[in-house]
């Protein structure tokens, strides 16, 4: 598995980042450590983490779980090299009693909790899983209205949180902050705020992207360029859609359909048509659908590190095998012709 290294840190991490929001919900403890095994013989240092998950559904009851199941990992195989990331879940989820805001306050003591979790001194990317004033992500974009927002109260929160970050970088208890589920100026906003009071850099960006979901491409994709910023790519599988295995409309068992119908708001009427497309490209040039979509992130301008989930160890070990394919400038031009012609279809 290739290493490189991760923004303006000193953090070298694997080009795939393991995802783990099903540990401890369709995952049982026994599996995650087999996939937390079988990451980590394929050369997989990099784990993505939140104080909110599993999911499917998130619960004040199961919040925490995630956590606690890596933990136990870390405590018996002691990795030398594994960099972490986790999350503090943002307002008004029901992992966190009350569904609070993000505060400095609340942040010191989401920090002590994962550690603990963790079985870690020291988390290595702490994330803001989605701003307070809200955003544009999980499908929100059709509606989406900025005027509730309030400049000055959120560029206080920045500062807030800001040096809040210092003093727990300075304490030994993270390593780097940074963002997910962000917007282009609210990351400018972010870097300016630390340049200007020199507090810590927002590291990367963590927003969902795949063949599907091509948000990112523009603005977020310019101002990350710029800034040196690599996102790390969240559902490169569009949930799944993009394996072929929802073709048809159909629900296999045991799959996150079951629990989420539409899983997440991506089920519209034109997705179907787009999977099918990208289907029949990765067979025109014989390429397994699943490696086409999760590489296809790593061609991408912005360095782009996809997060590769899975329920089952089966399902990591495909995954993984995809790590050595390689896409031709056809295949690309393909996808950019697909692309064009059915762009944002959820």
């Amino acid at each position: 598995m290739k290493q490189l290294t991760l923004g303006q840190s000193d953090l070298r991490v694997s080009e795939y980042c393991l995802g783990t929001m099903t540990y401890g919900g369709q995952t049982d403890e026994t599996d995650a450590h087999r996939q937390l095994d079988m990451a980590q013989a394929a050369g997989v240092n990099f784990l993505d983490a939140a104080e909110m998950y599993p999911v499917h559904p998130v619960t004040l009851e199961t919040a925490g779980r995630t956590e606690e199941i890596i933990g136990r990992w870390i405590a018996a195989r002691r990795p030398q090299d594994l960099v972490v990331a986790t999350k503090i879940t943002g307002a008004g989820s029901n992992a966190v009693k009350d569904g609070p805001p993000i505060t400095a306050r609340r942040m010191r003591a989401a920090v002590e909790g994962s550690l603990a979790r963790l079985q870690s001194d020291c988390i290595d990317i702490y994330q803001l899983h989605w701003p307070n004033r809200g955003s544009y992500h999980f499908r929100k974009y059709w509606s989406f209205d900025p005027r509730s927002q309030d400049r000055a109260e959120t560029l206080a929160h920045m500062a807030e949180i800001l040096s809040c970050a210092q003093d727990l970088i300075t304490e030994g208890k993270i390593r780097h902050i940074a963002l997910s589920n962000e917007s282009a100026w609210g990351l400018a906003s972010w870097l300016n705020l630390a340049e200007a009071e020199g507090l810590p850099r927002m590291l990367s960006m963590q927003n969902e992207y795949s063949l599907l979901c091509r948000i990112f491409d523009l603005d977020m994709a310019e101002a990350c360029w710029n800034e040196n910023v690599p996102l790390l790519a969240y559902s490169p599988l569009a949930a799944g859609l993009l394996s072929g295995k929802y073709a048809g409309n159909v629900t296999p068992d045991g799959s996150r359909r079951e629990r989420s119908p539409d899983l997440g708001g991506r089920i519209t009427g034109r997705v179907f048509e787009a999977v099918s497309g990208y289907l029949a490209i990765a067979q025109e040039f014989g390429i397994d659908p699943v490696h086409l979509a999760v590489q296809w992130t790593r061609t991408r301008p912005v360095p782009t590190l996809p997060i590769i989930g899975a329920t089952t160890s089966q399902q990591l070990e495909h995954l993984l095998i995809g790590s050595e394919v390689t896409l031709c400038e056809d295949v690309r031009a393909a996808v950019d012709q697909l692309n064009q012609a059915m762009p944002m279809v959820y």
